[in-house]
C-alpha cells in the first residue's frame, strides 16, 4: 500500500504542507535569524505575540525546546517545578528539565491533566538549605494525555492567583492552545494572560512542517534567545519555515473545528460498540483515546488490524489506542474508520 493511501490518525504531527503553504514557503523573504535579520521570522514573532497579548515571541524548532527554554529561564539548578503527572514535559521531553536545567519535577495527579490549587496547597518549598526551591508551575492546554482536555479557564485563573501569592512563575505548554481557543471561542490572549510565558506549536493542528514559538516579556525572551543558541536552536534563513507557520495562522486555525467534529463523530461510533469505552469521559477537541475490553484483544492487535485496512492509530498502553484527527483526514475517511472499528470490535 502506498503512503498516499494511509489514513493516518496516529498524531496531528503527521500532516503534510498544503500546496498553498508550500508556495508561501518557496516565496518567503529570508535573512539571518541569529542576527534577527529574517523579516519573515520577525513578522511571525510579532504576530504571535500580538495574538497572545505578550510583548514579544521567539521562533524555535520544536515545542520541547520552547518548554525547556521557559523552564531554564524561570529557574536555577536545584529548583523545583510543579506539573501534572501526565504532562508532556514529563513523558515526552526525555528528562530535559533535569538534564538541561538541573530542575526537579514535582508531579500531581490531576483529572485529565487538570491540576487545581488544593493539590498543590502546602507543597511549596522555600529557601531552607536542605530543600529544592519551588519556582514554577507548568500547565498544559489542551492536555495531550488527558485526551485533548481543555484546561478550564476559571481553574487556570485560580491556579495563577495562588501561584502569584506563592511567588511562583507560571508557564503554559500551549502546543494545542489553538484547539482550546477554537473549541471555546475564548481568545488566545485571554488564555495567555495568566502566564508569564506561553509556548504554542505550529506543526500539530495547524499543519506547518516545523516550529513553535515562546512568548513573554522582552527581557524574558532576550534571555530565552541566548539559551536557544546554547541549546543549538539558533537558525539562519529560517523564514522558509516561518512562512509555513504564517500561512497556517491565516488558513488553518478556524478549520480546527472540523477536526473536533471528526473526533466527536468517532467518539459516537465508539459509544455504540459493546465493551469499548472512551479513555476520557469527554472529547473536547481532536484527540480520542479508546479503551478496549480484555476479550477484544490488545491495542497493538487492533492497530495491526486497522493497518491492514489502511488506517494508522497509536497504541499508548496495553488496552488503550489513540486517534488524532487533523487537516489531512477527510469526513469520508472518518466514516470509513468508523465502519472498520465496528466491524473489527463487534465481530
Amino acid at each position: 500500500m502506498s503512503q498516499k493511501t494511509w489514513i493516518d490518525l496516529r498524531s496531528d504531527t503527521v500532516t503534510k504542507p498544503t500546496a498553498g503553504m508550500r508556495a508561501a514557503m518557496a516565496a518567503a523573504v529570508v535573512g539571518d535569524d541569529v542576527f534577527s535579520e529574517d523579516p519573515t521570522v520577525n513578522e511571525l514573532e510579532a504576530r504571535v505575540a500580538a495574538l497572545l497579548g505578550k510583548e514579544t515571541a521567539l521562533f524555535v524548532p520544536s515545542g520541547t525546546m520552547s518548554n525547556q527554554l521557559a523552564i531554564h529561564c524561570h529557574t536555577q539548578p536545584g529548583d523545583e517545578l510543579f506539573c501534572d503527572v501526565n504532562s508532556h514535559i514529563i513523558h515526552y521531553e526525555t528528562g530535559a528539565p533535569a538534564a538541561l536545567s538541573g530542575v526537579m519535577c514535582r508531579t500531581f495527579e490531576g483529572t485529565q491533566g487538570v491540576i487545581d490549587v488544593p493539590l498543590m496547597e502546602g507543597q511549596v518549598k522555600g529557601d531552607a538549605d536542605y530543600t529544592p526551591r519551588t519556582r514554577l508551575v507548568c500547565l498544559e492546554n489542551t492536555h495531550n494525555r488527558g485526551g485533548g482536555k481543555i484546561f478550564p479557564l476559571e481553574t487556570i485563573s485560580r491556579v495563577a492567583s495562588w501561584a502569584r501569592s506563592q511567588e511562583l512563575a507560571m508557564h503554559l505548554d500551549g502546543a494545542r492552545l489553538w484547539n482550546a481557543s477554537v473549541a471555546t471561542g475564548i481568545l488566545l490572549a485571554t488564555w495567555a494572560q495568566h502566564f508569564d510565558s506561553v509556548s504554542v506549536c505550529f506543526s500539530k493542528g495547524l499543519g506547518a512542517p516545523v516550529g513553535s514559538a515562546l512568548c513573554g516579556t522582552r527581557s524574558f525572551i532576550k534571555k530565552a534567545r541566548r539559551i536557544r543558541k546554547m541549546f543549538g536552536g539558533g537558525m539562519r534563513q529560517v523564514g522558509i519555515l516561518a512562512a509555513g507557520a504564517l500561512y497556517a495562522l491565516d488558513h488553518h486555525v478556524d478549520r480546527l473545528a472540523e477536526d473536533h467534529a471528526h473526533a466527536q463523530q468517532l467518539a459516537e461510533a465508539v459509544r455504540d460498540i459493546p465493551g469499548v469505552s472512551l479513555g476520557s469521559p469527554t472529547v473536547d477537541t481532536n484527540l480520542l483515546f479508546i479503551q478496549l475490553a480484555p476479550h477484544q484483544g490488545t491495542a497493538q492487535q487492533l492497530a495491526d488490524q486497522l493497518k491492514e485496512q489502511g488506517i494508522l492509530a497509536l497504541p499508548t498502553a496495553t488496552q488503550t489506542i489513540r486517534f488524532v484527527t487533523h487537516l489531512d483526514v477527510s469526513s469520508e475517511q472518518i466514516a470509513y474508520t468508523e465502519k472498520c472499528l465496528k466491524r473489527l470490535l463487534m465481530a
